[in-house]
């Protein structure tokens, strides 16, 4: 697990992306890309070392919340997002789905 680590999540607007540290060292990252109106996410990606320790998930929580606060609407083509979506409450008004992936 993760305790006593610090998790970060920050947004990198140069490369399009959010990336998560664990204790400073980059564990992962989703990208995206923006329109208008719109944040499409489309690619989530932890490395092996972290893997299975809830990282996905809270990174898909901070790139999602700061989305619907920067007052964009939500794409998720990235499977794991869109899948994160489908199992977690309170997004709903703030996505659109693509069609290769219809709402829950």
């Amino acid at each position: 697990m993760l305790r006593g680590m610090k998790t970060t999540v920050s947004r990198d607007e140069r490369a399009h992306r959010y990336d998560i540290t664990v204790d400073g060292v980059q564990a992962g990252f989703a990208e995206y890309h923006d329109g208008t109106g719109v944040r499409a996410l489309v690619h989530t990606e932890i490395k092996d070392e972290f893997s299975g320790k809830g990282l996905a998930g809270i990174l898909a929580r901070a790139a999602l919340d700061d989305t619907v606060a920067a007052g964009l609407r939500i794409r998720p083509y990235c499977p794991y997002i869109a899948s994160w979506l489908k199992k977690h409450e309170g997004y709903e008004e703030h996505v659109e789905w693509p069609e290769h992936h219809p709402a829950p």
